[in-house]
C-alpha cells in the first residue's frame, strides 16, 4: 500500500470534487423526462414584436443600399472595361494612340469677335459689335503671340491640304459651359445645342454652313426665328463645330462659342436702345428715356428730339437740361449722359462768326474746336486771351446754339 504525501491532498480533493459534479450533472440530465428536455423555449409577445421590427429595419436598410451598390458595381465594371480597352488599344495601335494624345486638343475654332450685342432680335441679321459679319478662325492652343493672343494655325504646321473644312453654326444654351471652362468634350458641346420648340421653324435660319479655307471662314447671313425667353437662363450662345466627315486629321478641333446674349422678338426692336447712339437717332434711343414716356415728352416739348439736340444742350447749358429732366434720379441721369457721351460724332465742323471778326469752329455738339480772327477772309489763331474758357467765347457758343440752323459747315 502506497502512502500519499501530505502536500498532495489538496490536489486529490479538487480532482475528486470535479469528478463528482460531472457525474451528478450527467445523471440529472439523463433523469429528466424526454418531453421536458425537448420542449422549446416559449417567446414572449414583446420579444416577437422586437424581432419583427429589427427584421423590417434590416430590409429597409438593404433596399436603401441596393441602388448605391448597383451603381458602385457598374462604375467599377465600366472603369475596368475602360482600362482594359485602353490597354488593348495602346498595345495594338501604339503609334496611333501616341499621336492622338499629343494632338488631341491643340486646335480650336474661335470667333474673331466673340462678344456680340447683349440683345439680338428675331428676323434681324446677326453681326458683331461693329455691325460686321461674324468671322471664324482656326488657332493653335499651344502657341501664343507676344500679346498673349492665340495665333492662327500656320499652313506649314498642320496638314491644311485637307481644307476646305465645313463648319456648322448652331445655337447653344447660354449656361454652357457649366463650370466656365475653356475646354469641353464634343459630347458636352452637342448636349448643349438648343433645338427649336415643337411646332416652330428651325431656331436659326440662313447660311448655317461655313467653308473654312486656310484657317479663316466668314459667316454668311443668319438670323434667329424665335426668342430666348423659353429656356431657363433666357440666353443663347452661338457655336461652331466641324461637320463630321469634312476633316480627316488626327487632331480634334475644339468647337467655338460666343458670349451669351438675349434674343427678343423683332417687334421689340422698335424700342431698342442704340450702342453707340448716332447723332440723328431719336432721343428715346438713349438709356432711361422710354419711347413716349414722361422724359421723352418733356424733352420733345422743349424741341429736343434727337441725340444731337440732347448733347448740344448738355454742352451749352447743363443746368437747363437737368431742369427739364427734373424727375430723373441722379443715378438715371448719370446712366443717360454716359450713354449719350458715347455717340459717334463724325468729322463735320461748323463755323460761327460774331458781330466782330472773331470766328469760332464747333463740332456737331457745340464743343469749341478753335477760335480765330477773320482778316479779309483768312483765319488766324486768336490771341491767348480769347481762349475757349473766356466769357466772350462762351457767349459766342450760346449764340451759335441758338442759331444752329444758320451755321456754315467749315471746309
Amino acid at each position: 500500500m502506497e502512502y500519499c504525501d501530505a502536500g498532495s491532498f489538496p490536489e486529490l480533493f479538487r480532482a475528486m470534487s470535479a469528478k463528482r459534479l460531472f457525474s451528478e450533472s450527467q445523471y440529472k440530465v439523463e433523469d429528466e423526462p424526454a418531453d421536458k428536455r425537448l420542449k422549446p423555449r416559449r417567446l414572449s409577445l414583446a420579444s416577437v414584436i422586437g424581432k419583427v421590427i429589427k427584421l423590417n429595419s434590416m430590409n429597409k436598410h438593404l433596399s436603401d443600399l441596393e441602388p448605391w451598390l448597383r451603381r458602385l458595381v457598374n462604375e467599377e465594371l465600366e472603369n475596368a472595361l475602360r482600362r482594359c480597352n485602353s490597354h488593348l488599344f495602346t498595345r495594338f495601335h501604339p503609334l496611333e494612340n501616341q499621336a492622338e494624345v499629343e494632338t488631341s486638343s491643340c486646335l480650336q475654332l474661335m470667333f474673331s469677335k466673340k462678344v456680340l450685342p447683349s440683345t439680338l432680335f428675331t428676323a434681324s441679321k446677326i453681326a458683331d459689335m461693329d455691325n460686321n459679319p461674324l468671322q471664324l478662325v482656326l488657332v493653335d492652343q499651344r502657341s501664343t503671340s507676344t500679346t498673349g493672343d492665340r495665333v492662327l494655325v500656320p499652313k506649314a504646321d498642320h496638314d491644311l491640304s485637307l481644307y476646305p473644312i465645313k463648319i456648322e453654326i448652331v445655337v447653344l444654351n447660354g449656361e454652357f459651359p457649366l463650370r466656365g471652362d475653356e475646354t469641353w468634350s464634343s459630347e458636352e458641346f452637342n448636349q448643349s445645342i438648343v433645338k427649336e420648340r415643337a411646332g416652330k421653324r428651325p431656331l436659326l435660319a440662313g447660311e448655317l454652313c461655313v467653308t473654312m479655307r486656310e484657317g479663316l471662314g466668314l459667316v454668311g447671313d443668319i438670323e434667329f426665328t424665335d426668342n430666348s425667353s423659353w429656356i431657363r437662363c433666357r440666353e443663347f450662345r452661338l457655336g461652331a463645330k466641324v461637320v463630321p466627315g469634312s476633316y480627316k486629321g488626327t487632331a480634334r478641333i475644339q468647337e467655338a462659342i460666343t458670349e451669351s446674349f438675349v434674343v427678343k422678338d423683332h417687334r421689340g426692336e422698335s424700342y431698342k436702345k442704340k450702342h453707340p447712339p448716332m447723332l440723328e437717332d431719336e432721343v428715346w434711343r438713349l438709356e432711361k428715356i422710354g419711347k413716349h414716356g414722361t422724359f421723352h415728352k418733356k424733352l420733345s416739348s422743349q424741341g429736343i428730339n434727337s441725340v444731337q439736340d440732347f448733347l448740344k444742350l448738355y454742352v451749352v447749358d447743363t443746368p437747363r437740361l437737368r431742369e427739364i429732366l427734373a424727375g430723373m434720379s441722379e443715378k438715371m441721369w448719370e446712366v443717360t449722359t454716359r450713354h449719350a457721351s458715347t455717340c459717334v460724332l463724325g468729322n463735320k465742323l461748323y463755323r460761327f462768326q460774331g458781330n466782330d471778326n472773331c470766328v469760332i469752329v464747333l463740332n456737331p455738339i457745340c464743343h469749341v474746336v478753335g477760335a480765330f480772327i477773320d482778316v479779309d477772309g483768312q483765319l488766324f489763331p486768336a490771341a491767348p486771351d480769347l481762349s475757349v474758357e473766356t466769357n466772350y467765347i462762351q457767349s459766342l457758343v450760346r449764340a451759335a446754339y441758338e442759331n444752329w440752323n444758320s451755321l456754315q459747315e467749315a471746309k
